[in-house]
Formats: structure tokens, sequence, C-alpha cells
């Protein structure tokens, strides 16, 4: 694939620019997400396991405080912190007097603090809560599918980088079909369904 059939001038709101190099499916940092690196705040939702306690064990949703409630330990405040972060205070808490050497495991299940926006054609444009492994046929799906005049291919997917804003032009057509990788997508991830140029 050459990427540079796929570069084009977006228009959103203003001019936002070339959409760059393209898509480029080995590129580092670009395709998986990973969001047990992510700060955890209010409405995300984290599964906490215990090995080998079920009553420490569950899903547990962040307060608009930015805190859970844990049994033994009480509220936790959690804002801020990534899973594992989270995984080492339980830990540290359960060491003190409940548990010898407990293994502690924290998932996150959503990231409702965090949202990725679907715009331009497709059904229904809009913020949609990231989930963990979302891909841009999840996003795109969630948004109602594209429309007629969408030009599937060129789909622009802008992320924010060290500070910067990176751009990649997905061919979803291409990932539907099967003759692409699909893309995950991050948690402040905007995707742009452009118009067909006839």
């Amino acid at each position: 694939m050459n990427p540079a059939r796929y570069c084009m001038v977006v228009f959103f709101a203003a001019l936002v620019g070339c959409a760059g190099a393209g898509y480029v499916p080995s590129q580092a940092g670009t395709l998986d997400g990973n969001i047990s690196t992510a700060a955890l705040g209010p409405g995300d939702v984290v599964n906490v396991r215990v090995y080998k306690d079920k009553d420490l064990s569950g899903n547990f949703q962040v307060s608009p405080a930015g805190t859970i409630d844990y049994p033994l330990l009480g509220t936790l405040k959690v804002r801020g912190l990534t899973a594992s972060q989270l995984a080492e205070m339980i830990r540290d808490g359960l060491s003190r007097g409940y548990l010898r050497n407990p293994f502690v495991a924290v998932n996150v299940q959503e990231l409702q603090s965090k949202r990725v926006y679907v715009l331009g054609q497709v059904a229904k444009p809009g913020t949609f809560i990231f989930t963990e492994g979302m891909t841009i046929i999840h996003a795109i799906t969630l948004a109602g599918g594209f429309t007629k005049i969408a030009r599937a291919n060129s789909v622009v997917v802008t992320r924010t980088e060290n500070g910067k804003d990176v751009r990649m032009v997905v061919p979803v057509d291409d990932i539907s079909e099967g003759k692409a990788k699909n893309l995950h997508l991050l948690p402040g991830d905007i995707v742009f369904v452009p118009e067909s140029i006839l």
C-alpha cells in the first residue's frame, strides 16, 4: 500500500491540514490501544481480582468524587491512578493485617471518563464512551455506519501523542474486507469521515 495514495486535505470546522504520511500498520504507537496505563476518572469501571478470594474481587465504578468503596479498606481515592497503581494500593492495604502476600490484579473494563469522537459522514455523529479494545470499525458501527457519500477508505484519525496532534488516514473499507489491519483507538481519538469527491 502506498501511504501517499491516501493523503488528502480535510476540512473540519476549519482547515485541519494534510493528514500526513497515512496509515502504516507497522508504525509503533499507532495501532494498539492500551487503557491499562490510562488515568482513572469518574464513571470508569475497574475489575479487581484477588487470588482465591471472591469476596474481595469484582467490578467497582469510580464515583464522581474519584473514589471507590472497597471491602476491608473502605473509601479509596483512585482518580488519576493507573490500573497497576490501584492494584499496588489494594495489595499494600490488604497486606496490613488482612492477607499475607495477596495477589491482586486490576483491569479497566470501561473508561467512561474517556471518550472517542466520530464526526463527518456517519449516520449518527457524536461522542462515544471508550471501551477496552475499541477499534475504528467498532466506533463507526456505534455511529450508525457510513452515509452513502462517505469516503470510507480515507477516514482520518487524529490523536494526541506527546502533546502533538498526529493524523492517520485509515482505509476502513480495506479493513472491513480483510485487506488491512484494524486500528485500535485510544481515549480522545477523533475519527473524521470525509465526503466522497465526485
